[in-house]
């Protein structure tokens, strides 16, 4: 069976005198292309599905981005592109097609959605629960082979029966965005935001969007301020904040405390630049990566006031049960985001080619497949 296919090649090429080079400083000159690839057969714990919507998320934006200086890649997540090319994206919904002999979750006909990373089970952190930490993790579209295709076949362990919910398009688009919904969703149970809570979010992509709604809406969050550069995306964001702000105008005038911080914006001196505003007992969430280094002046502050600074990466651990339930109460209308829908494998290669559009005039893009 043939499939059409965006792959993403690039050079390998180690960054000289980098002892342990992450992604964006290994792989160099991205290429974007169409691919027709073979389906072989299907794996017995893994179901084919015919994808109707992805959505391009900021990592695939990165993956194909490159530092004007040096031609490398702007992402440093944890990526694997072999020399015939990696299959990207790893946000979608799609109909079932065939399970695998081992697969009794789903069967053909059902709509289903994805998780994107793929766990061992077996590993210390997998053994006590904590699936986003897998030792052994791999990421779809990033290490295996993902959802930008006309047909992909993907781990079942991956996919939730969404069938019950879908009933109309609207729906069906909705749920392509569980997925950035989820790392929302953990983000906001991180840093423990709770009724009374003023939080400040760096970067009004559909992360940050996100993690603005379920602060306020699910979490209790009394105030919720949104720091974007781009216009589009502040007036976007107005819907879900208190208050919204470039990033100059904020630091003018910034809340005059502060008990989280959520950094999704990949620019790490925002967190220095406002760290001696937050509250004993205060908590930074990182989400955003850049490959940089977080500088922080501030550290008798953090050591007096008890401030914690915490990674956060993932959906898993029963975050997609709750983004789906509240979508069902109509609690979250996770098709909010949305900016764009782009028809087709032809207009995402044109769209990732200029990937400088789809951060500065959109905030949410799905693709038709």
């Amino acid at each position: 069976m043939q499939r059409e296919t965006i792959v993403v090649q690039a050079d390998k090429e180690p960054m000289a005198g980098v002892a342990f080079p992450g992604p964006h400083q290994l792989y160099r000159h991205p290429r974007v292309a169409i691919q027709s690839r073979q389906l072989g057969e299907l794996h017995s714990n893994n179901i084919r599905v015919k994808m109707l919507y992805a959505g391009v998320c900021g990592t695939d934006v990165h993956l194909v981005e490159t530092n004007p200086e040096t031609g490398y890649i702007r992402s440093s997540a944890a990526s694997e592109i072999p020399p015939e090319g990696r299959v990207i994206g790893h946000e979608g919904v799609g109909q079932v097609l065939e399970v695998g002999t081992n697969v009794q979750h789903v069967k053909p006909g059902n709509y289903v959605t994805f998780e994107s990373i793929i766990v061992c089970h077996y590993c210390n952190r997998c053994r006590k629960g904590h699936f986003n930490q897998c030792r052994k993790a791999k990421l779809l579209g990033m290490e295996q082979d993902g959802l930008f295709a006309t047909i992909a076949d993907v781990p079942a362990m991956l996919s939730h029966d969404v069938t019950k919910l879908v009933k109309t398009e609207q729906d069906i688009r909705a749920l392509a965005c569980v997925e950035p919904a989820g790392v929302a969703y953990v983000a906001c149970q991180n840093t423990r935001i709770s009724g009374g809570d003023v939080v400040v979010i760096f970067g009004a992509g559909p992360i940050g969007i996100y993690c603005a709604m379920l602060a306020k809406t699910v979490f209790g969050a009394s105030e919720v301020h949104i720091i974007e550069p781009v216009s589009l995306r502040r007036e976007f964001a107005q819907s879900w904040a208190d208050a919204v702000y470039d990033v100059e105008e904020f630091f003018a005038n910034p809340p005059i405390t502060i008990d989280v911080v959520i950094e999704a914006s990949g620019v790490l001196g925002n967190v220095d630049r406002i760290f001696r505003r937050i509250n004993g007992n205060g908590r930074v969430v990182l989400l955003a990566r850049s490959g940089k280094p977080l500088v922080l002046d501030a550290t008798d502050h953090m050591i007096t006031n008890a401030i914690s600074i915490i990674g956060s990466r993932g959906h898993l651990c029963g975050a997609f049960i709750d983004i789906l339930n509240l979508y069902k109460q109509g609690r979250i209308p996770l098709d909010s985001i949305i900016t764009n829908v782009v028809h087709g494998l032809t207009e995402l290669q044109s769209l990732l080619q200029s990937p400088e559009k789809i951060i500065t005039e959109n905030c949410k893009i799905l693709v038709e497949l």
